[in-house]
């Protein structure tokens, strides 16, 4: 090949010598060929390095919103959101709760036997007691035994999740209701700018957010919570509360011990685990990526079918670099820790509001 190549380029050389071509031509042409050469070798280059460059994602990123609206998200509007509405309830719950205190796994479990909560009883009654912590206990890492290690995780965090989706569900009742209405009171009309603005819908599209909106399924908030985290063992769960891993590039957060010194981003670290929950929750009811799980989710609601966790989680293949892959794992966890038991749990006590939704 080598020798095809020299050889070519002496038969081209020879073209040029029989010409009968000036010098100033010949070098106005040279002078041609040569920036040529070295403009395009980068770019040839980059074009071969990027064929192997790994996927890289930053759906995490819910502090970096540039919303991507299109299809039946809003089409006509691409605006930048500012991060502030979108979070202002989550960086409230912060503010908060800052101080608080961090129980011994003993402590903890001691309260789950006063209160009798207990994981069997939750798959058999579907009532989850209302035991709400602040933060993860550092000696969970130190239970040796995995089956004993996950169903404590699982019992921290379950009240947690049924909380966040109870608040939705609460919102997603008084939404159809105010949509049912040919006019709606002053009141009704300030809640609707604050759901706009934490929804990231600037347009104000009702139908839009309809589909935002909406709970996600306890089975896949639990099986994220025990991937990212590692069933609440990883230095950002016990530091930084960060649940499901989001990340920030302009708010409080934990560097990653790997990460490149010019690299940016943090893993977003709260103050208590609920703002963790609802921060999550966001994330995948807003952010450009998910639109997909949104429009499925919104498909298995216009057909009065369960929010399925093993249908809607193959819509998440971009919450981390190894897509389909991450689907797989997530999957594995739900169904190997049967997890949609808890979907239909209830938390205690009840609201008799929640028993009617739309």
């Amino acid at each position: 090949m080598k020798k095809k190549f020299n050889n070519y380029n002496l038969k081209f050389l020879k073209f040029f010598d029989q010409r009968d071509m000036g010098s100033i031509p010949r070098i106005f042409l040279s002078s041609f060929l040569v920036v040529f050469f070295f403009y395009c070798t980068p770019i040839f280059i980059n074009f071969l390095n990027n064929q192997n460059v790994e996927f890289q994602n930053n759906s995490k990123a819910i502090l970096a919103y540039t919303l991507n609206n299109e299809g039946n998200e809003g089409a006509a509007n691409n605006q930048i959101l500012d991060e502030k509405d979108l979070l202002v309830d989550i960086f409230s719950l912060n503010d908060l709760e800052t101080d608080t205190v961090r129980l011994n796994a003993a402590t903890i479990k001691q309260l789950f036997e006063d209160t009798d909560y207990k994981l069997d009883d939750v798959r058999e009654k579907k009532l989850v007691k209302p035991v709400a912590l602040t933060l993860l206990p550092q000696e969970i890492k130190k239970i040796e035994n995995s089956k004993k290690r996950k169903e404590f995780f699982i019992q921290i965090i379950l009240p947690l999740i049924l909380k966040e989706n109870n608040n939705i569900k609460l919102d997603r009742k008084r939404l159809f209701t105010i949509i049912n209405k040919s006019n709606n009171s002053g009141l009704e009309k300030k809640w609707l700018e604050k759901k706009y603005k934490q929804y990231g819908i600037p347009s104000k599209d009702l139908s839009v957010l309809k589909i935002r909106m909406d709970e996600i399924p306890v089975s896949l908030a639990i099986a994220q919570a025990a991937k990212e985290t590692g069933w609440g063992t990883s230095r950002f769960a016990q530091e930084g509360n960060a649940l499901f891993g989001q990340w920030t590039w302009s708010g409080e957060g934990l560097k990653p011990k790997d990460a490149d010194k010019d690299q940016g981003h943090k893993v977003m670290r709260f103050n208590v685990l609920q703002a963790s929950v609802r921060a999550y929750q966001r994330n995948l009811n807003t952010h450009s990526s998910y639109k997909d799980f949104r429009q499925a989710r919104a498909r298995l609601r216009d057909l009065g079918k369960d929010l399925d966790s093993l249908i809607l989680v193959q819509f998440l293949d971009e919450y981390a670099e190894i897509g389909d892959k991450y689907v797989e794992v997530l999957q594995k966890i739900i169904k190997q820790n049967n997890l949609k038991d808890f979907d239909d749990a209830k938390l205690l006590p009840s609201s008799i509001e929640l028993e009617s939704l739309i």
